[in-house]
Formats: C-alpha cells, structure tokens, sequence
C-alpha cells in the first residue's frame, strides 16, 4: 500500500497539493504555539545574582484556595504582580540551620543613576555581594551612607571609579554618592547591573521596613544539603515564602522571569487551542473533501476486486505520507516564526533579552502527530462511504452521493447550536478571561453546528435563492440552484471555511478594538483634571500632592499610585489593575462614574470597587470584600462605593495609605492637578515640579494619549496571533475553494458537450459562488455579532459593540475577492481546455 500510496502521490500531484498546504500550514501554525509553550515551560531565568548560594527564600506567587470539587479543593497559583517579601527574622532562623554557614538578606531597591539613566539597575546592601558573588575590583567597600560601589557595567559605560560622584534616584529623591569601590563577578555578568550601598543605609531606604525582598542560604563545605534543604522548604513554608534551589533560583533572582514564563505559557497555550481547533476543522475539510473528489477512481479500485480495507489502507499510507512531508516543511517553518515571534516579544516589551527560543523536539512531535492524526481520521471517515459499498454499485455511485448527511450528523449539529446559545447566558454571568473563553467556545461550537448542518442550510439556501438566482443570471442562475442543491453536501467544506473566517475575525479583531476604545474613553472622559504632575518613571513622594495643594489656584491635587491586586472570582483568581488615591478632593479630580456610595468615606480598611469586578466577586455595598494586594498580603476591606469605569481606572480603588509598604517603589506614579477657572497656576507647578527628579507637568489629554498608546501595545499580541489565525482560515478558504474549482473539469466539460456555451458556463459557476459566499458571509457575520455582542456586554458593559465599517468592510470584501479570486482563475483555466479533452482528465 506504501508503494501505490507514494505512486499515487507522484502522479497526482496538483490534486493532493491543496491537502499539502492545508498540512503544512497547520503544522506551522501549531509548532509556533507549542514551541512557544515549551520555550517558556523551559525559562527558569538566569540565577547569576544568586550563582553562590545553595538556595533562596522568597515570596513571588501566591496560591489561593478555590471552590471545593469531589471532596478536593482546588489552588491556583498566581505571580505577584508586586513582588512579595519575606519577614527580616527569616534570615536568623535559616542562619540557625545545621549546616548553614550564613544567611544574608538581600534588599532590591529601584534606583536609576544619572550617568546612566538608560541602564536597568537596582540597588542592594553590601553584605549581598557574598550572594553572586561580587568582588572587588578596585577600591573599597561603602563604609557611609554617602558611599556606594558599583559594579563593572555601570563604571564601564559612565567611567565612574573610586573617589568620583554621582547623582542616584531612589525613592523619588536625587542624592549624591562618592564612588568608593567597582565589583565584578569574574565572568560574563547578565540581569540588571547593580550598586551597593552599606546595609543601613539600603535599610533605610527600603519601602519595606523589616522585610527582605529575599534571603540566600550559603551552606558549609561538608554540609548535608538535603537536610538543609529540607529544613529551608520548612521555614520557608511557615513564612509563607519559597525556597528556591538549582536553576529555579533564576526565578528568585529576576522574578520578571516568572512574569515571560508565565506570559508564554498563557498565551502559547491559549492560542495553540485556538489553533487545534481551526486547524482540526481545515484539515478535517480539506482532506474530506480531497477523498470526496476522488469517488470515481475509488469506485474503480473497488469494481476491480480492490477490498475496502486495502482502499482504506491506501488512502491511510497517502494522508500518512502528505502528512510526514508536510511535517519536513512546516516544523522549520515554524521554528523560523517562532523566532519572529520572540524577536517581536522582546521588542515590545513582553519579554525579557534573555528569553530564549529553546527545546523543539518535543513541540515537533507533538505537533506532526496531532495534525497527522486528524488527517488520518478524517481520510478514514470519508472513505468509509465509497468502501461500504458493493463492488457492483462503485461506479454508479461515484456520479452523485447523497444531497444531505444522516439523522445523527442532524441531531449533533444541532446539539451544537443549542450548545452555542447556552453559552451566551455563561458569557453574560462572567467577566474577563472566563467570558473571553466561554465566547470562544460558543464561536466555535456554531462553526461546528454550522460544519454539521451544511448541507441542509446549503440545500435551503439553494430553494430560497433559486429565484433570485435565475431573474439575475437566467438559465444559468438555474443551472446554478440546481447544482447547488445536488452539490450541498460537497459544498461544506467551502460553506465551514468561509464562515470560521468571517466569524472569527469579526469577533476577535473587533473585540479588541472594543477594549481599547472603552479603556481610552473612559480614562478621557474621567479625568477632571488639566494638569498631571509626573516624573519621567522615578516616581512621586506621597507629599507631592499636598505640595500641590499648597501652589496658588489650585483647586485639588490627587495623588494616584497604580498597582494591580489579586481578587476571587466564581472560578478561579484574577489579577486586576487597581489604583491608589488620596481621596481628598478626589471628587474634584476624577469621575469614576459612581452608582452607589461615595469615594469621601474611602479610608484605610476600605475599598471602592467596579460594577462589573463586584458582579463577578459577589459584592454589594457594604460587604466585606477579601482580596490580596499586589505583594499577597490579604486585606478584609469594606465596599464604599461602586464604579462604573473600571476600564480607564482598574477595577479596584484603594485608599493610598492601604498600599503603604505594599508596593515595590512605596511612590505614587502621578498627582492629577485641578486648577481654579482663569487663574494661571502653570508657572507654580512647573517650579514644583523641577523639584523632583524628572518632575514635570504635562496637560491631562496627553496621558490619555499615551494610555490609547499603552493599550494599543498591550493588544498587539492578541491581534497579532488573531491575524496568523484568521489568515491560516483565510488561506484554508481559497484552498478548499481551488480544490472545489479543480475538481469540476468533468462535469464542465460535460456540460459545454451537450450544448452549455462557455460563457454559460462561466456565470453558472459566478452564480453558486455567489449564492455560496452570500451565505456564508451571512451567518458568519451573524455568529461575529453574536459573539461579540454578548462578551462586550459582558466585558465591558456596552450594550451595542463598536464596529468600524472599515473594519466589515475590508473584512467582508477582503474574504469576498479572495473567495472569488480563488474560484474565477481556476474555472477559466478549466473552460479553456477542449471538453472532449476535460472529460478524460482525471478526478
């Protein structure tokens, strides 16, 4: 069977390339998803800040316990979006361990020097060094808290050395340090570059008092380093840390790591199922249909004394062997993209320089088997057909197979539709990442019910359109609907293609377009403030504001400080962007859109939430709400008002103080400035603002500027991996409808020899594609609007989505020209041949 598969292959070579590039495409597609889930599954970052020690103990996720299934809780791990410390005791209890030898502490404190603003650094306590380690390279350790040493990369490019000064931004503010000493660690350094300061001083400018952001174990020369290991995970545990050992410590070290892990796990994972499922639908299409077309040579074999089980086998060796070739071009295809992808990543900001494409082996496997075991089912579920018949009855079978499918294909189709409705309800009782999969579910399971009803919707349409067919095109329009209802069956592959297409990019395209508009307006239209203090990323002073205040014509001035906080939700804990305020005169300053309390009772212990997050949590007015902040501490805290714009604000508002030592800066990021009507205070907040370091102020509708720009950002990965998806169907579309087109050479011919002219013919075939493509636009743009309407109601509270009509139309008509593309270049390429000619060519 291999050799008459791979004879078969060689001597039909345009009839299976439409079934190659659907393969290859898909395990292109697919390899670029899974490769980027297996290159995250394998970043553990670089522990070269941690290189010395035998483990660290830190806190940088959080699990939370969930709802309780068959008597077993279920726990989700979250990172912290803060980055979580650990109680300054914790280093004397891992010190007291047997076989410890030390255990130092470590303070990572944001700071940005002067000479070298555009180089990443943080900032440390001397006793650290021991961690990497760092040695001296010239000079001497800090002995004041005036002194700091550097290390190599800072004194490189600034040429900074021992006895020279230079200004240092911590904690908002600008001090001035001498140089006493350059470190190094004797090899290739990676991460952010450091400076030191002596341990008080660092103390002293920790937002976090008491606590360190982690603490390194080094062990003794003949230590038992399971026992200490063991005994580490204890304390650890018990402090609500974890201990990292080995290449996990990459993750302690540099907690972005975790972040690009876990982004790439996320969005790989997502996107691949997303993908398995267009791909199963296009590769299942695509080789139905190919084993479809070829009923007549099948039906031959079969005449000749061929059994079912050796056409099947042969059609199983054909498919294996489209699929391996296939697997030969679009796994390095895909490795390549991978690349791309990453490339982009990194630009944007998604990932870190040190995230790396790795592994391969595993995702190629994966991939060229899942594609090629979808190929071989759907090769055997088509042919199951022509082999069940006799041997007899082959040949008069091939001409024409059943209009419609069987009363199981009816009642899952429409298990699937109802399925699909049901799950509107689920999208409208969720919110965000829960919605967004149940909306992607209820799409998916109407392209399905559509793919198991196509042939009764393309015989309807046939009867319904049949008029409309014939008044435009006459005797060809009747050619038309007839052939349509003879054909609907054949057609479904078309009919799904086109639909997956329209349906998909109509709803996640423009959900993402919803997003950014509602985020951008609502972030315009609640700012009340002219002005917004700011510091070019360093960082306010909680004085700041009410320095403000104090500047002549000034009306209010509202300190806000982002962060993102971790709350329940009815399945599983989300993290949400939230904000701080100083509530004084926050009235005056922002409009969140308040429906029920007040943002004046805001105190420490409360919290003012969104409608949509207190829906999804469960919280009313007055309730207790239990949440986690940004660095995992739980806080009980009482609703005092409800919002509306939590697109533009957060979802959470939080009274400043709440947040004190809870942050990683301890710094509010802006202080919005309302001034008194005709009165110039412009001059006065500009003095202000030289104050700080980067202080500056700038007009509020240019921060909305760079919010539409921010979020635009953000959904460019969506929209990205939406386009290699709605192009992967687009390109399925064309293909099916080639192979459709090709497919028709004899029955073309047949028709001009018994009297059809070619221009008959030409608009009898512009007629079904017409009837075709309208119907398949038409309930893919019912299924988009559907979709979309119902998660944006549910997202984001609209009742109407925003669509742009050049959105549609370039959706609508880009799918429109390449269907029409796709079938007008190979017709006429086929009614240019003699028909005498076409009726001996083969299926």
């Amino acid at each position: 069977m291999l050799r008459l598969a791979a004879q078969t292959l060689r001597h039909r070579t345009g009839g299976f390339l439409a079934t190659f590039v659907a393969l290859a495409a898909g395990v292109a597609v697919l390899m670029t998803c899974a490769l980027l889930v297996e290159s995250g599954w394998r970043h553990q970052g670089d522990p070269h800040r941690y290189g010395a020690a035998f483990a660290v103990v830190a806190d940088r996720d959080l699990t939370v316990d969930g709802p309780t299934v068959l008597g077993e809780t279920e726990r989700t791990t979250v990172l912290l979006p803060e980055r979580g410390s650990v109680p300054g005791k914790v280093a004397g209890d891992l010190a007291d361990v047997p076989g410890v030898d030390r255990a130092v502490g470590d303070r990572r404190l944001v700071v940005t020097m002067t000479a070298a603003p555009g180089l990443p650094t943080t900032g440390h306590g001397w006793s650290s060094t021991a961690l990497a380690p760092y040695r001296l390279v010239s000079g001497r350790p800090p002995r004041s808290d005036g002194e700091i040493a550097v290390d190599a990369r800072l004194a490189g490019p600034t040429r900074l050395g021992p006895g020279a000064t230079t200004e240092v931004v911590t904690g908002g503010v600008s001090r001035t340090y001498e140089v006493s000493g350059v470190v190094g660690t004797g090899g290739t350094a990676s991460g952010r570059a450091a400076l030191f300061f002596t341990d008080a001083h660092a103390a002293a400018l920790d937002p976090h008092p008491g606590r360190y952001d982690a603490v390194g174990v080094l062990t003794a020369p003949d230590a038992d380093r399971d026992a200490v290991l063991a005994e580490v995970r204890r304390i650890a545990d018990a402090a609500g840390a974890t201990a990292y050992a080995g290449d996990d410590r990459g993750i302690a070290a540099e907690p972005e790591s975790a972040a690009a892990r876990s982004l790439a796990l996320g969005a790989g994972a997502a996107f691949a199922g997303y993908a398995a499922a267009i791909v199963g639908f296009v590769v299942a299409g695509t080789v139905g249909l190919s084993v479809r077309h070829r009923r007549r040579d099948l039906a031959l074999l079969r005449a000749v004394a061929a059994t079912p089980g050796q056409v099947r086998s042969m059609l199983l060796a054909e498919v294996g062997l489209l699929g391996l070739l296939a697997g030969a071009v679009g796994v390095p295809a895909g490795l390549l993209a991978t690349r791309q992808v990453r490339d982009a990543l990194v630009s944007r900001g998604f990932l870190p320089d040190d995230f790396t494409v790795q592994g391969g082996v595993l995702s190629a496997a994966a991939v060229v088997v899942t594609v090629a075991v979808v190929a071989l089912l759907s090769a055997w579920i088509a042919a199951l057909r022509v082999t069940r018949i006799r041997p007899t009855e082959a040949l008069g079978e091939a001409a024409v197979e059943p209009a419609t499918g069987g009363r199981a294909r009816l009642v899952c189709g429409l298990a699937c539709v109802a399925g699909a409705f049901s799950l509107t309800v689920l999208t409208g009782a969720t919110d965000g990442q829960t919605a967004l999969g149940a909306a992607m579910g209820m799409l998916y399971l109407f392209v399905l019910g559509v793919a198991l009803l196509g042939p009764w919707i393309n015989q309807g349409a046939a009867r319904l359109l049949g008029p409309v067919l014939r008044t435009v095109w006459g005797d060809s329009g009747y050619l038309a609907a007839a052939n349509l209802r003879a054909n609907a069956r054949g057609a479904v592959a078309v009919l799904t293609a086109l639909v997956l297409s329209v349906g998909l990019g109509g709803t996640v395209w423009f959900l993402q377009d919803n997003l950014e508009r509602q985020t951008v307006a609502q972030s315009r239209e609640g700012v009340l403030a002219q002005y917004a203090l700011t510091s070019g990323g360093a960082g306010l002073p909680a004085s700041a504001a009410a320095e403000a205040r104090r500047v002549p014509g000034v009306a209010a001035a509202t300190g806000v400080r982002r962060t993102s906080v971790v709350v329940p939700d009815r399945l599983e804990p989300q993290t949400v962007p939230a904000q701080g305020i100083d509530p004084l005169g926050a009235d005056r300053t922002l409009d969140l859109r308040v429906r029920s309390g007040s943002l004046d009772a805001l105190r420490e212990g409360t919290v003012a939430v969104s409608t949509a997050r207190a829906d999804a949590a469960g919280w009313r007015l007055g309730d207790k709400a239990r949440l986690w902040l940004g660095d995992g501490t739980p806080v009980t805290l009482r609703v005092v008002a409800l919002y509306e714009r939590g697109w533009g604000f957060g979802d959470v508002t939080l009274h400043r103080r709440t947040l004190d030592g809870h942050t990683v800066t301890g710094l509010d990021d802006r202080v919005l400035v309302r001034t008194a009507p005709d009165f110039g205070a412009e001059g006065a907040l500009a003095e202000l603002a030289r104050r700080y370091p980067g202080g500056q102020v700038t007009d509020t509708a240019r921060l909305t500027g760079e919010l539409a720009e921010d979020v635009a950002v953000s959904g460019w990965l969506n929209k990205m991996l939406v386009t290699v998806l709605v192009g992967y169907a687009v390109l399925a579309a064309a293909n099916t409808l080639v192979m459709a087109a090709l497919a028709r050479t004899r029955e073309l011919s047949l028709l001009r020899l018994v009297g059809v002219t070619r221009g008959q013919a030409k608009r009898m075939v512009h007629a079904e594609q017409a009837g075709l493509l309208g119907v398949a636009l038409l309930i893919g743009a019912a299924i988009a609007a559907v979709t979309l309407t119902t998660i944006v109601r549910a997202v984001t509270g609209a009742t109407v989505p925003h669509v742009p009509a050049t959105g549609w139309a370039a959706l609508l008509g880009g799918t429109t020209a390449l269907a029409l593309l796709a079938t007008v270049v190979p017709v006429t390429h086929i009614l240019r041949t003699a028909p005498v000619e076409g009726m001996g060519v083969r299926e």
